[in-house]
């Protein structure tokens, strides 16, 4: 349907006044029809006003930073096992709810904070532009520089100093809520690394028969595993002991043992090594006989138990620890000491 279809008076007339002194007629029934008056806020015209909004600006980014302090004190002075009552949700853990109320209310301050500033204080009139072709020419980057320098100017970002370093604080400390974090890898190992539950006079246990192991009891060819005496399944730390604890014997005819050290630990041709994968902790399981080689059955390290427990293959990184033992005068086979090396993958700290 053309114009000259469509009866007179549904025509569009001509309006007043556009954006930039644009008339609207009947060839521009669509014309920008401008801004809206500025309205000023009671901040723009009352000084006090905004100085009240500075304050409420600056307590919640305060209140950020005294909500991030109790986030780390929580941390790390509640234990992970206490039970609190918080109506009306119940029974609740009072680290995971302490932790989430703290990091909560300290990201809330952050971002109310940053609203009230933007919608009181920093400057809300409102500008149009006209699109422009994507690549800019030096004159626009000249105004894009010239709109941000003075859009920091409205912000008043500098002038409003108290504003602007206690949002630099919150911000400084929110991170260390994510730093603390860290400490759920598991807590700082000390020396629990080093040591294992094995000493001087510790018998060797069958961890099948749950009976002290004697010579006789190991034949050459077989592969035996022990842990010391005293252990039982039903200990809480059982699972954190024995993966530390937990030791492989075989029994290789005296002639055949290649490293001096490993022959001066053994006893009667029995050497007992740790079942603990230098690589990255898997058990050890699988022992040949001929060539007196045990494999890990997670990545294929293989290791030589006729020469100090070498890696011959695979990705460990060293031989797998020896524990010095004896027969006692009852006949049974006793630890001399513990590992004189941590046991398992590598660390840092390790020499």
């Amino acid at each position: 349907m053309s114009s000259q279809d469509i009866p007179e008076e549904n025509l569009p007339s001509e309006q007043g006044d556009a954006h930039d002194g644009a008339v609207a007629t009947t060839a521009d029934p669509f014309a920008d029809p401008g801004l809206p008056p500025h309205e000023h806020r009671v901040q723009d015209i009352d000084e006090r006003a905004a100085k009240r909004s500075e304050r409420v600006i600056a307590f919640l980014f305060l209140l950020s930073m005294l909500a991030t302090v109790g986030f780390i004190a929580s941390y790390v002075a509640l234990p992970v096992d206490k039970i609190i009552y918080v109506y009306p949700i119940g029974h609740v853990s009072a680290l995971n709810f302490s932790l989430g109320l703290t990091l909560g209310v300290a990201l809330f301050c952050i971002g109310a904070g940053a609203v009230h500033w933007a919608r009181t204080l920093m400057s809300d009139v409102e500008v149009a532009d006209d699109r422009h072709p994507i690549s800019a020419e030096p004159e626009v980057k000249a105004k894009v520089l010239a709109d941000f320098k003075a859009g920091a100017e409205e912000s008043a970002f500098g002038r409003r100093k108290l504003i602007r370093n206690t949002m630099f604080g919150a911000l400084a400390l929110v991170p260390l809520s994510g730093v603390v974090l860290l400490r759920d890898l598991g807590p700082l190992p000390g020396t629990k690394l080093r040591h294992t539950r094995w000493s001087a006079g510790k018998l060797l246990i069958n961890q099948n028969t749950n009976q002290p192991l004697r010579p006789e009891d190991i034949s050459v060819g077989s592969l035996t595993f022990a842990v010391p005496e005293g252990m039982k399944e039903d200990d809480h730390d059982f699972q954190q002991e024995v993966a530390k604890a937990a030791l492989m014997i075989v029994r290789i005819q005296p002639e055949n043992i290649k490293d001096k050290k490993e022959l001066d630990w053994s006893a009667d041709g029995i050497v007992a090594y740790s079942k603990i994968c230098t690589h990255v902790g898997c058990p050890i399981s699988l022992y040949e006989q001929q060539t007196h080689h045990v494999l890990c059955p997670c990545h294929q390290s293989t290791f030589d138990l006729s020469d100090g427990g070498r890696v011959i293959f695979g990705p460990a990184g060293h031989a797998l620890p020896q524990l010095r033992i004896k027969v006692n005068e009852k006949g049974y086979l006793e630890a001399l000491g513990d590992f004189a090396e941590p046991v398992g993958p590598s660390f840092w700290e390790r020499g």
